[in-house]
């Protein structure tokens, strides 16, 4: 109980739902929102509802565990997320290169058999799971909180519990525009667009990843992300 008063309200619900809301529109998570709405183009709604749904939970129990990871292994956790952002920085550069070298029809091709085997659920929820790496840089205070809370009680099961529930709300809260923009119309009808300009203009939507890749790889390696 203790360790649980250590996190209010506000750093446990309110606080991480308003970082992840900043957090989907920060280049090193933008990546993933467009590679995810490029997943959804053509599929009916229903199934873009029944994907989108299980992509954010997915994502949000993902990173919930890392919540749990951040609490027990301490400032270690840093370390180990600036690794994350260089990886997947690596990935969104290397995807953009082949989109704009114009070689999409093949990435599709070598790409595709893999997606569709894991067609449906299992390609959402194991995108939820890789893009659940990827936090973006506005969770520092949330991470500093979590980690001020443990060093203060200790990793009990209550700042435990305290550190899934906050990074987990965070997760969802990431993945909230997209969640809107397949049950609401006129949300839904703006992810279509972005979809669309996704597959029509592969060369742009390559330029842009290869420019957040390079965000990405940047700030892993370079950029010291301040937790107090």
């Amino acid at each position: 109980r203790r360790a649980m008063s250590e996190f209010g309200l506000f750093q446990l619900l309110i606080l991480p739902a308003a970082l992840g809301l900043v957090g989907f529109v920060e280049p090193c998570s933008i990546g993933s929102s467009l590679l995810f709405v490029k997943y959804l183009e053509d599929k009916p709604a229903a199934e873009k509802i029944r994907q989108t749904a299980l992509f954010a939970a997915t994502r949000a129990a993902f990173i919930g565990a890392l919540g749990v990871a951040a609490v027990a292994v301490g400032g270690a956790f840093v370390s180990f997320q600036k690794s994350a952002w260089v990886v997947l920085g690596v990935l969104y550069a290397l995807i953009g290169a082949i989109l704009l070298a114009g070689y999409a029809r093949s990435l599709m091709l070598t790409i595709g058999p893999g997606i569709a085997k894991l067609a449906g659920a299992r390609a959402s929820a194991g995108m939820g799971v890789i893009f659940g790496f990827n936090i973006p840089a506005c969770a520092a205070p949330l991470l500093a909180a979590l980690l001020g809370a443990a060093a203060a009680t200790g990793a009990s099961g209550a700042t435990l519990g305290a550190g899934f529930v906050s990074l987990g709300v965070f997760g969802f809260a990431l993945s909230a525009p997209l969640v809107a923009a397949v049950f609401f119309a006129r949300a839904r009808r703006a992810l279509d667009v972005l979809a669309h300009w996704a597959g029509s203009f592969p060369k742009w939507m390559g330029a842009v990843l290869i420019l957040l890749g390079a965000w990405s790889i940047y700030f892993g390696l370079f950029v010291e992300v301040p937790l107090a």
